[in-house]
């Protein structure tokens, strides 16, 4: 196929189709009609030689080829819109909206700070959260579905960038009026004394070494340091109980509530929940590791201007959270 018979708008019309899988959503998004967005599936279906798209119920299902051209074809048009400045960014009047992949820890420490920042300098920008716990989360990057992943990153493939945002101990959240909260906080309770602990996916989701490796990006599963509690424990001739095992964050409250339990949690979730009221926060009694909290994108939208103007305001949104943990 010559690209001189391609007409550009089309590859627009795959790209609404692609991340809608919907062909009246597609159409709200590019401001065409229903029919105006059929028509120009089968110009394009012509020119490739495949479906690309096959109905199934409302909804629309990329072909094995259309999967094959995604990533190249939706990676080209962010390039082209960037080099053409097609979209100027003008924070106070900006109409753009950003997706965000954060788990409910990320989303209470940075993305809810970071809403009521937007709110004041740039409020008609609009934030979209999703999952970042989902199995595909590196695709969705490549693809361009989510603009910046936040979260704790052990390894980024050359082809994502990423910056340091804070760093991250671990504290020990119990009830008030937990036996162990009218002291310093023993090795001795953590074997006594059941556990809550964060683990969004384990070895059936192919973790290793509590991090999950999808396409070179390798993204923590559990949100606590086993090892150092489990050898801490052993050197006393124990093991933790690990009664509960939970990927949400803002359950643990509702966990710990009328219990005896603890929960190994990150410093900076601690100092959230234990704000609200109802939970008090102690320093592990062991050494563990400090993580690097990490904002990745992908490195075709470093020179967008709106991009890294949201990386700043992540970035300020961040260093005052970890201020607030000193």
């Amino acid at each position: 196929m010559s690209i001189g018979r391609t007409d550009l708008n089309l590859l627009k019309v795959f790209e609404a189709v692609y991340e809608e899988r919907n062909l009246i959503l597609a159409g709200k998004r590019l401001h065409l009609t229903q029919s105006a967005v059929s028509h120009a599936l089968r110009r394009l279906r012509e020119l490739v030689g495949d479906e690309l798209f096959i109905r199934r119920g409302k909804g629309m299902v990329p072909t094995g080829r259309a999967m094959s051209m995604a990533p190249t074809l939706l990676d080209s048009l962010r390039r082209i819109e960037n080099a053409l400045g097609t979209e100027p960014f003008s924070p106070g009047q900006s109409k753009r909206r950003f997706v965000i992949a954060a788990n409910d820890h990320v989303t209470e420490v940075i993305v809810a700070p970071l809403s009521r920042l937007l709110e004041k300098l740039a409020p008609g920008v609009d934030l979209v959260i999703r999952p970042s716990t989902r199995l595909d989360l590196a695709e969705q990057i490549d693809l361009g579905r989510i603009d910046i992943a936040i979260g704790i990153f052990s390894q980024v493939p050359p082809r994502l960038n990423s910056c340091d945002l804070m760093s991250l101990g671990e504290s020990i959240l119990m009830c008030k009026g937990h036996p162990a909260s009218r002291r310093k906080l023993r090795l001795e309770d953590l074997a006594k004394y059941p556990l809550v602990t964060l683990s969004v996916g384990g070895q059936e989701e192919g973790a290793i070494g509590g991090f999950i490796v999808e396409r070179g990006l390798a993204r923590q599963s559990e949100m606590f340091d086993r090892r150092a509690l489990e050898e801490a424990l052993l050197a006393c001739g124990e093991t933790p109980r690990l009664r509960v095992t939970t990927p949400h964050a803002l359950a643990i409250p509702a966990l710990l509530r009328q219990t005896d339990m603890l929960s190994v949690v990150p410093a900076s979730l601690a100092l959230a929940l234990a704000d609200r009221g109802g939970l008090a926060r102690r320093v592990p009694p062991y050494p563990s590791r400090t993580e690097i909290m990490r904002a990745v994108w992908h490195g075709r939208d470093d020179d967008d201007v709106g991009h890294a103007w949201l990386r700043e305001m992540i970035l300020k949104t961040a260093k005052t959270s970890e201020k607030a943990l000193k």
